[in-house]
């Protein structure tokens, strides 16, 4: 496929807004495509041939003429651009924005959502769960803005203070390990096992890996 033009996207979406009752024309102020109907506020159509940070930019631009913006992009083939739409979607929706695509092999125009006041849907379960890992953590262990690295969570810290009796006391009851430690969870974190660090003696009572030893030092 050759190199794609903000200009092909114009007749089909301009032919849609035709045949939905509106007068269009094309470079008007700022706009890409401005059409009108009756006495309603106008539609704004911001044209780009993908997705980009310059393109919301514009269409939240227009907004202080109309609430009726949409961004329109040419539609491209398999899974890539599905996600692509999918994020950009619900950035648009949090935006007041409405979504089209345009498929130019036969000039499909697709209106993927309007415009609409967004109000965020609150989670009280995903806030308590931060607001638990923040109060738990100790210390500020981490670096913000970090990638590639392993992140200390109050999870592992508390399955580091586990894994440090062990080492100091030898094999030991989770009961043990969770009085001396203050880690209420410590016989459920030492079964579950989830870094590998501790291994089952008996019933009850668990020892370092020696996974576990070797991370130890870290």
């Amino acid at each position: 496929m050759g190199r794609i033009l903000e200009t092909e996207l114009y007749s089909p979406v301009k032919a849609f807004l035709i045949g939905q009752g509106y007068e269009v024309k094309a470079e008007v102020g700022s706009a890409d495509i401005v059409a009108c109907r009756d006495n309603a506020d106008p539609v704004i159509v911001e044209l780009k041939t993908g997705f980009s940070l310059t393109l919301f930019h514009q269409a939240v631009a227009r907004q202080s003429v109309t609430d009726a913006v949409y961004v329109a992009v040419a539609r491209g083939p398999g899974r890539r651009f599905q996600q692509a739409l999918k994020n950009n979607l619900k950035l648009a929706r949090r935006l007041g924005l409405g979504v089209i695509t345009v498929r130019l092999s036969d000039g499909l125009v697709e209106v993927h959502q309007d415009p609409a006041p967004y109000t965020p849907r609150k989670s009280k379960q995903r806030k308590d769960r931060l607001l638990r890992e923040f109060s738990r953590r100790v210390g500020d262990p981490n670096t913000g803005g970090s990638t590639r690295v392993t992140l200390v969570t109050a999870y592992r810290q508390d399955a580091i203070r586990c894994a440090q009796h062990l080492n100091a006391n030898g094999p030991s009851r989770g009961a043990e390990v969770a009085k001396a430690t203050g880690v209420d969870r410590a016989t459920r974190m030492m079964a579950d096992d989830h870094y590998g660090w501790f291994e089952r003696v008996e019933r009850g009572v668990y020892d370092l890996s020696p996974k576990g030893r070797e991370a130890l030092p870290d």
